[in-house]
């Protein structure tokens, strides 16, 4: 038994999709370089929520930036947090903000960057992005690598 297996309650075995964002847990564990400058980056690029009007589905690319502090998320509990919003009715920006404001909270993140690009609605594609505040000076940070959206022309 390590020493991880005492808090983790969704890693190692089946683990049910959370029925609201607000029920998901994330969890955490002790970030292993907590003083090193570095970018952990988790790209979902099959996100899908509800439309909060019409219950229709949304989908997007998300692509989550952090400069991890004292912790850093455990990838299972983000994938089932991530996973929560396909029955959640939310607008884009309120997706995308809560997300990135949730991880940078509970993951006590030293900077975090969050881009929701998501797929066109009603011919709009919406772009949403948020950060915690300005980099801090040094740390390398990779372009996304999500082009801006073209349709047919």
């Amino acid at each position: 038994m390590s020493d991880y297996d005492s808090h983790l309650t969704q890693l190692g075995g089946p683990a049910a999709i959370p029925e609201t964002p607000e029920k998901a847990k994330l969890e955490r564990v002790p970030n292993p370089h907590p003083d090193s400058l570095y970018v952990a980056r988790f790209t979902c690029p099959e996100f899908t929520s509800l439309c909060p009007v019409t219950g229709q589905p949304d989908f997007a690319h998300l692509v989550i930036d952090y400069l991890p502090g004292p912790w850093i998320v455990e990838s299972k509990s983000l994938k089932l947090y991530l996973t929560s919003f396909r029955n959640h009715g939310a607008f884009h920006e309120d997706c995308t903000l809560s997300i990135g404001m949730r991880i940078a909270r509970e993951m006590e993140a030293r900077w975090l960057r969050i881009g929701g690009y998501w797929y066109p609605r009603g011919g709009i594609p919406i772009d949403v992005f948020w950060q915690t505040g300005e980099p801090p000076k040094g740390l390398w940070l990779p372009d996304t690598g999500v082009p801006t959206y073209r349709g047919r022309g």
